[in-house]
């Protein structure tokens, strides 16, 4: 991590949250503002960048698109169920909290993230004449030296209110260990939160082909100097989900993806194979 720049890995997914506003249509995801935040002459960048319109750059970006338009269909129905703080691990470049539909439900919006990354947010949301409401709340963690607990409740975070959590293009960075006690410590929350996230399912449970496809994105990665480093069997993380209280647990692979945010398009954008899952868990 680069002192006041975000991580490579979370860069890549803010531009290809951009492109898909500028390459889909319909859109699976409206981010107004998705293309501004990435700073002056960003359409431009994207418009001329070949690896967002190859087969592979197509692929990856109906990921990102699908993975974001989840989470918040997810938030949408926990603030139904009486959520009122939504939180955002490793928030890179999100906009939802400078969009936010749920303002006038008093949702609350932590954004958690390592403080150089927060940083680096911040000049560009101002850059980009992106007002910062006051519904939206930094949490700077540096995980070394403070806990996500100590994180939250320094910004103000109320553990006695539901939260939805948001963790998305992470846990397959992180160590099981830190991946678990994460969920454990959500699974600590108010009833009528919960968590939404992605994961990777192990290499050795895909075919040959969809082997492949791990050990080219698995090679890109760890050349940028973030490896994969933790997968998860789904009914295996089901059951580890459940035996800490959390419930309604939905678990999606690409079918039920592409049934669910790309059917009947025109163009062929859909998610592909087997490597990542959508999951989400209520308390």
């Amino acid at each position: 991590m680069r002192e006041a720049r975000p991580s490579r890995t979370a860069y890549m997914v803010a531009m290809r949250r951009a492109a898909h506003q500028i390459f889909d249509h319909p859109k699976v995801f409206d981010d107004p503002i998705a293309i501004g935040i990435l700073g002056p002459g960003a359409e431009e960048r994207l418009r001329g960048e070949p690896r967002f319109l190859n087969r592979f750059g197509r692929a990856v970006r109906a990921s990102m698109a699908a993975r974001s338009r989840y989470a918040e269909d997810q938030l949408a129905r926990a603030v139904e169920r009486g959520a009122k703080q939504y939180v955002i691990l490793g928030a890179g470049l999100d906009t939802f909290a400078y969009r936010n539909p749920h303002a006038q439900q008093q949702l609350r919006v932590f954004e958690v993230d390592y403080p150089a990354t927060q940083e680096w947010k911040r000049q560009q949301l101002v850059a980009a004449n992106i007002a910062i409401p006051p519904s939206v709340s930094f949490a700077p963690v540096d995980f070394e030296h403070q806990t996500l607990r100590e994180g939250l409740q320094q910004a103000g975070f109320d553990v006695a209110k539901p939260a939805l959590f948001s963790w998305l293009g992470v846990t397959m960075y992180l160590a099981r260990e830190t991946v678990m006690d994460t969920f454990r410590f959500i699974a600590s929350g108010t009833p009528g939160g919960g968590v939404v996230f992605d994961y990777m399912v192990p290499r050795e449970t895909l075919d040959w082909t969809h082997q492949l496809v791990y050990d080219a994105l698995s090679r890109r990665v760890r050349k940028a100097g973030e490896p994969f480093r933790t997968s998860f069997p789904p009914e295996k993380l089901r059951e580890e989900l459940e035996g800490m209280g959390f419930h309604s647990i939905e678990n999606l692979g690409a079918a039920e993806i592409n049934a669910r945010y790309f059917h009947n398009r025109s163009d062929g954008l859909r998610v592909p194979g087997l490597l990542g899952r959508f999951m989400s868990a209520q308390l």
